[in-house]
């Protein structure tokens, strides 16, 4: 059976620890020379990068999250052993880790960390699907020749590198498609590198829970339920044409993932809906200078992370929740495509002055959707406001700097409220 050191990237045959190095990182599968699709997933990313630049929290329980009334970003895996949980309460969070070390996210220091990665990825690939800062699928058929080496070696070799010249972990899943590769990048977390050979794949799903499927939470898995469907094997059981009546283009979907295929390319402008962020305050609040401070914030990492990912949006949304849990939400429409934050901030302010005297408010948000590629972002002067198209331009040279010497190089003011 073929095997690959992690440790050294020696290949052997199948045992326990490599020959050369004698690491106990070794992956062995009878298909791992022959499989070329992969999801590579970094390890509690945010978290992983606070660490790097915090070396005395490398022990410690880390939560990436806002204040108690907010919820956990990331947590560390040190926290995860405590219970703790992404998109859990902050509250109930410390009261199962009250030892954690609690940091507030910085998206301009993670998308930094996000293009690093990317452009280690493109050196081994043109196909690449990011799914956000931290993960991508990787298509790595034809690329032997190229780096003289099996996909399964390459893959070893950028997590590798990415510890070693960026400080953080990842974990790949390798497979002959890409349902399967994300499944398997779940499956040893973290620092893992998990296969899934078409042998196998009947067996391996036949007996596994269909939450198992991305994007089948907890409403989908309630439906299914409900139809007696709660494992793969119950899936097989059903006709395609059954499944299509009962659950519509779902039913299609799943008819194909019970038996383990999926036809979906790895493609590099995959579309994606919206971006956007939000934050829950530890009161409720209608100061205007606070508001206005988040409001920046929150653009600022909407517009890092379109950057990240190479892409603009058309209409910029504002969130508000008030003191009473009612949820408002103003959008608007833009001339052209953005992905600068000076351009969404003064969008989401405009919407916000419209609602601002419906506070106090608990929650604000800022999302950016009709999502294109960079390219098609067009940085347009503004007739209302000359002053745009300089902005956007000093906004280019900041990245720029901030890219060179760090995101702390130059930091706006109102940032700081």
């Amino acid at each position: 059976m073929p095997a690959l050191c992690r440790a050294c990237l020696t290949s052997f045959e199948n045992g326990p620890r490599c020959p050369a190095c004698r690491s106990p990182l070794v992956v062995a599968h009878d298909e791992l020379n022959t499989l070329s699709i992969a999801h590579m997933d970094c390890d509690a990313f945010y978290a992983s990068v606070e660490k790097r630049e915090h070396p005395e929290l490398r022990d410690k329980p880390v939560i990436i999250g806002g204040g108690r009334r907010g919820v956990v970003s990331t947590a560390c895996y040190i926290a995860r052993i405590k219970g703790v949980r992404s998109a859990m309460p902050m509250f109930k969070a410390l009261q199962l880790c009250p030892e954690a070390v609690v940091l507030k996210p910085r998206m301009d220091l993670y998308a930094e960390t996000s293009r690093a990665v990317r452009a280690m990825m493109e050196a081994l690939t043109p196909a690449i699907e990011p799914l956000s800062l931290d993960e991508a699928f990787l298509d790595l058929t034809g690329t032997e020749r190229l780096h003289h080496a099996p996909p399964a070696v390459t893959l070893a070799r950028l997590v590798r590198r990415m510890e070693e010249e960026l400080g953080i972990t990842g974990s790949i899943g390798l497979s002959h498609n890409k349902f399967l590769a994300k499944v398997a990048s779940d499956l040893d977390k973290p620092r893992g590198f998990s296969v899934i050979g078409r042998a196998e794949t009947a067996a391996f799903l036949r007996d596994r829970p269909v939450s198992l499927i991305w994007g089948v939470g907890h409403a989908a898995r309630a439906t299914l339920d409900k139809a007696g469907i709660r494992t793969f094997a119950d899936l097989l059981r059903w006709e395609r044409r059954d499944l299509h009546a009962r659950f519509g283009s779902m039913g299609e979907r799943l008819w194909h993932l019970a038996r383990g295929e999926d036809a979906r390319r790895v493609s590099r402008d995959a579309p994606v809906k919206s971006v956007s962020n939000e934050t829950t305050f530890n009161e409720d609040t209608a100061d205007p200078e606070i508001l206005d401070g988040h409001l920046w914030r929150l653009s600022e990492k909407v517009a890092d992370r379109l950057k990240a990912r190479d892409r603009a949006g058309r209409v910029v949304t504002v969130k508000l929740k008030r003191s009473d849990h009612a949820i408002l939400t103003r959008r608007v429409s833009l001339s052209a495509p953005t992905q600068i934050a000076d351009r969404i901030y003064r969008t989401a302010r405009g919407l916000f002055d419209g609602a601002a005297d419906k506070g106090p408010f608990r929650l604000i948000g800022v999302g950016v959707s009709e999502i294109v590629t960079e390219s098609g972002a067009v940085e347009i002067g503004d007739l209302l406001d000359p002053g745009s198209g300089t902005r956007a331009r000093a906004e280019r040279a900041t990245d720029a700097i901030r890219e060179r010497f760090g995101p702390d190089a130059i930091v706006k003011g109102r940032s700081l409220r």
